[in-house]
């Protein structure tokens, strides 16, 4: 059997974004509450039942959490622009010892309805 398993966290943070359209709000730094979520898949380890202990994924998820809390996006290494799309791939990467059970990142921002999932 093959488990899917998943955990949210939340962060706060400002940014600015060049568009054609809503131009002037977006190039102003404005921020979001963001939430993400990571989903892993894969095969229940026999001697502790769990695809991978939820406390080891919440530590992994804090250390994200802190990259990107309460930042300046647009002066985060590694995510530019900073666009939903790049925050999925920006987590993704962040975790490269769990690269073998990922199969999803979606982040939102439940104020606005906005929405971006990337599946692997």
């Amino acid at each position: 059997m093959r488990f899917t398993i998943s955990q949210r966290f939340f962060f706060d943070a400002a940014h600015t974004l060049k568009r054609e359209i809503e131009v002037e709000g977006s190039r102003r730094v404005h921020g979001h509450t963001y939430h993400a979520e990571v989903w892993l898949a894969g095969e229940r380890d026999p001697a502790t039942g769990m695809v991978i202990d939820l406390g080891l994924l919440r530590r992994r998820l804090e250390e994200v959490r802190e990259r990107l809390d309460h930042h300046l996006l647009d002066d985060v290494p590694g995510l530019h622009p900073p666009t939903l799309e790049n925050l999925c791939v920006f987590i993704a990467q962040a975790l490269p010892d769990l690269q073998g059970s990922l199969a999803r990142v979606r982040v939102w921002r439940e104020a606005l309805g906005d929405s971006c999932t990337v599946e692997f």
